[in-house]
This record gives C-alpha cells, structure tokens and sequence, in this order.
C-alpha cells in the first residue's frame, strides 16, 4: 500500500472495533399470565389430537380459565384430552352440543385444517369467541367466509401462532419499531427437522378403526373415500385436509415476521421451489419449500426442510443493524457504518495519489471513532410457554372485548402467503395475489 499500510488502514477504518465485539445479554420478564379472577372464563375444546393436548396442558395453567366441555371424532383423542387438562370434564363427538351451552364463552378449535371453516362458523353461529390453530385457513375461500362471519358477528377471533404473544418476539417487534435496524430491505426465516415424526409420518394407534374413529363425519368437506387410518393421523401430507409444510410452519415464521415487523398484509407475489426427495409414501407436497415473498418495501425468504435439522431462525437485515431470533432468544448485532478510508480500488492507484487520499482522508476525521454499540441478546425464562401466554391473551380479550394482534385480519393475511407458497410450487410458476378479485393467479 505504499504510505499507509495494511495494519494502518484495518486501524483506521476500524478503530476501536474490538470494544463493540463483546455483547450485552438480558434475561427477559414475562407478563403475569392472568390473576385469579371471580369471573372465569369457561371455555370448550373441539379437537383433542396432539396440537389439542397441547393447548390444554398450557391453559391449564391459568387461573381465569376451566374447560368445561371436550369434542373429539377419535374415542383415545377424547380421553387423551381430559388427561391433558387434569381434570373430569364432559366429552362428546358431536360439537354442536357444547356450542349449546349458554354457560360456554370460548371455543379452543384444534382440528384438521379443512374442517376450520365449519367449525369456527358454527361457533361464531353460536355466540363464541373462538381461539383457533393455525393455519386459519384451508383455502382463500375459507378465509374470508370466517372473517365475514367474526367481523359481522363482532366476536373475538385469535389464530393460534403463539409466537405473536411470545416474550421474545414481542422484545424484537420493540427493537424493529425502534429503528434502530435502519432500512430492512431482506428478511429470511428458516425452520428445519430431520425425523420421520418432523415429517408427519406419525404412527397409527392400535385402536384405530371406524369403530373408535367417526371417519365418515370427520370427511364431511373432503372427498368421500374409505376409512385411511394413515390419512387421520398424517391429514398435514394431504392437499384434501392440509396444506404441508406451508400450512404447518410457513405460517408460524411468517406470523412472528408480521408480528416483528407490523407487516399486516398479503404479499403482492411468491415463488416457490423445492422437491420430494426422502418421503415418497404417497404424500401431495414437497418435504423441501423454498419460497422468496415480494411484500412493499421488503424481500422475505422462507425456508422449510424436512431432510435437515438446523432449527428455526428469523433474521431482519437492516442498513444499520441485524436482528435474529434463533429459540428462545433474540439478539441485535449492529453494522459497522462509521465512516471507512477506502483500500481496494486505490490499489491502482500511483503511490503519490495513494498518499495524498490518506493524508487527506485523516485530516477529514481527526477525532477517534466512536465506539460500536455492544451487541445484544435478550432470552426467554427456561420452561417459559408462549403458549400459555397466547392463550391468555385470546382469555383477556374475551373477558375484556379488547383487540388481539393475531385477529382473523391478521390471521388471514398469513395463511393466503401459505397458500401462495403451495400454489407456485404445484403449479410451477409464480404467484400473484390479486386484491381486487380476492384471488391468487398464476
């Protein structure tokens, strides 16, 4: 470099870096899920498989909430539910029952995908506030059939991606709205698994049979066909019930993006691509989706492998920051703008030109560069559950009439990106959300 050396121009245009390399780490304070209140919200679950269970084992955990009633097609799902919440309750096959109790408030749905539309339509017919799992929807059509039905009914309607009322996410939403990222002009979000049960190849209960299993009634808004334990089980492999890996976790990386993020809208254009490569047993979609998303202002990758296993991270670049959550955590990196003598293109240039840039550059900042802001990382309790917490938040707003920010609006919006996704990779091209029609196109 003639005049200024290497170790010279890493010193100027680096300064004091190496104090900004260490990171500052928090550990975060979740809200207390509910007070014990004299008014507690009675509440029904239709729909006791895995992800029911589940929803049950966290509300159980609330002091304003007692189910009261549960619905399950499945003879083991029902029992499998009252075990999960702890306590004797009434079960039924038959929904439609504990829709006419008046002493119901909520409804938690947990069924197949195909069968939202009917359920939480029927609940909304009732007089119910419903919480229910993602995705919202089967289909575009479906999705807007329940927000016509929860806006005219004017119930409270939550989809269930828990990540919108996780602590973590909402400590990240806080730093994005800060503006402290700068432009984000790029986010990507990837979630990957490498087992069979990742994959939905679930394995098929010894009960099973049209006997325990009300198969007839569980196909009313599919195509008729005989009883498939393999399709019950694994329904997420099929278009007929599912929507694959765009429906069960495209929706919870494109949730946490809005929720972060304040985007609150349908992308204007997807494109997918992928293949099915290790689980060919007879499955509709891909176990590998790639897909880049155009939204205003922001290029949005999303990546789901069912043949890896890195985990799940969600990252915003920004012009003057990063942003990543990665588990429990989230951390923001800042980016090194200060300003920096140029080294690569003066190579060419005479020794003389080359010296008089640098004098001249140094003389324009005599003072010390500050230093990088510390890196940061903020992390949720060990055993903290933001399911509870999105269940609390749906139980609040029952109680209260208050708005939730994953609102049939909001819920909607991330299940039509699902279905985009599913729609350019089956039909090979890109696809166009057309807002005027209410339809995607090819």
């Amino acid at each position: 470099m003639g005049p200024v050396s290497r170790r010279e121009f890493v010193r100027l245009s680096a300064g004091t870096v190496a104090a900004g390399a260490a990171a500052k780490s928090f550990l975060l304070e979740p809200a207390v899920l509910a007070a014990p209140s004299d008014r507690r919200i009675r509440f029904v679950s239709i729909g006791t498989g895995i992800r029911g269970c589940d929803l049950l084992r966290s509300a159980r955990k609330l002091p304003n909430a007692q189910l009261v009633g549960i619905a399950d097609l499945y003879d083991m799902h029902r029992k499998a539910g009252v075990e999960a919440y702890g306590s004797e309750v009434p079960t039924t096959r038959d929904y439609r029952a504990l829709l006419d109790r008046k002493d119901v408030n909520a409804v938690i749905v947990a069924v197949a995908d195909f069968q939202h539309r009917r359920v939480v339509l029927d609940c909304i017919a009732a007089g119910k506030d419903v919480y229910c799992e993602k995705p919202m929807s089967h289909n575009v059509a479906d999705g807007l059939a329940m927000v016509k039905a929860v806006q005219e009914n004017k119930r409270i309607f939550q989809a269930g991606s828990q990540r919108v009322s996780s602590v973590v996410f909402k400590k990240a939403a806080e730093i994005f709205k800060s503006g402290r990222l700068g432009e984000v002009t790029l986010i990507t979000a990837s979630m990957d698994r490498n087992s069979d049960s990742g994959a939905w190849v679930y394995p098929i209960a010894p009960d099973a049979s049209p006997q325990t299993i009300d198969w007839k009634t569980w196909l009313r808004d599919a195509p008729d066909r005989p009883f498939d334990a393999a399709r019950f089980f694994r329904w997420r492999c099929f278009a007929d019930y599912g929507e694959g890996l765009a429906g069960d976790l495209f929706v919870h990386l494109l949730s946490g993006i809005q929720c972060v993020s304040g985007i609150n809208a349908v992308p204007s254009r997807a494109y997918s691509t992928g293949s099915l490569t290790h689980f060919k047993d007879g499955r509709d979609y891909p176990d590998l989706l790639v897909t880049l998303y155009d939204y205003a202002g922001v290029a949005v990758n999303v990546r789901c492998n069912q043949n890896n296993d890195t985990g799940e991270e969600t990252t915003f670049y920004g012009k003057e920051g990063t942003l990543t959550i990665k588990g429990d955590s989230v951390s923001f990196t800042p980016q090194d703008t200060r300003p920096q003598p140029e080294y690569y293109s003066v190579i060419g240039w005479t020794e003389q030109a080359r010296k008089k840039y640098y004098d001249e550059w140094k003389a324009a900042h005599p003072d010390p560069q500050v230093n990088l802001p510390l890196s940061e990382t903020f992390s949720a309790p060990r055993d903290y559950d933001d399911t509870a917490a999105h269940i609390a938040t749906f139980l609040s707003a029952v109680e209260t009439r208050e708005h939730v920010v994953e609102d049939e609006v909001f819920g909607n919006n991330t299940a039509i990106a699902c279905h985009m996704a599913n729609h350019s990779y089956l039909n090979k091209s890109a696809a166009i959300w057309d807002p005027a029609a209410h339809n995607i196109k090819s």
